[in-house]
C-alpha cells in the first residue's frame, strides 16, 4: 500500500505527533464513509491493529492504513491554507471521483 503527504501536512502532523497526548502512535488515514465510487477520508492518531499496515512515507511519517481497504492504497494527505485551512485527503490512483 502507499500513502503520499506533502510538505504543507507534514509541517502540521508533525507539529500535532510532538504533543504529549500522542506520544508513542502513529497517523492513521480511515475511511470514514465509502459509496459508489468515492470515499470520504479521516485522520487519527493510533496503534496498530492486526488488520493494519505500517506504511512509511517519505516525509519520515509512517502512516496506518486498514488492509484490504481499496480506497486507502495511494491516499494523498494535503494541507491547504486556502480557501478553507485544512487537511485534504484525496486518493488520486482511484481518479479523485468526489473523494472528500
Amino acid at each position: 500500500m502507499k500513502c503520499k503527504i506533502t510538505r504543507n501536512a507534514a509541517k502540521v502532523i508533525k507539529r500535532e505527533m510532538a504533543k504529549e497526548e500522542n506520544a508513542g502512535k502513529l497517523l492513521r488515514v480511515i475511511v470514514t464513509h465509502a459509496h459508489g465510487d468515492h470515499a470520504h477520508y479521516g485522520l487519527d492518531f493510533d496503534t496498530p491493529k492486526e488488520n493494519d499496515e505500517v506504511v512509511a512515507t517519505d516525509k519520515e511519517i509512517d502512516v496506518i492504513l486498514e488492509k484490504g481497504q481499496p480506497f486507502l492504497d495511494g491516499v494523498k494527505i494535503d494541507y491547504l491554507y486556502f480557501p478553507q485551512e485544512g487537511f485534504e485527503i484525496t486518493n488520486p490512483s482511484k481518479g479523485n471521483h468526489g473523494d472528500h
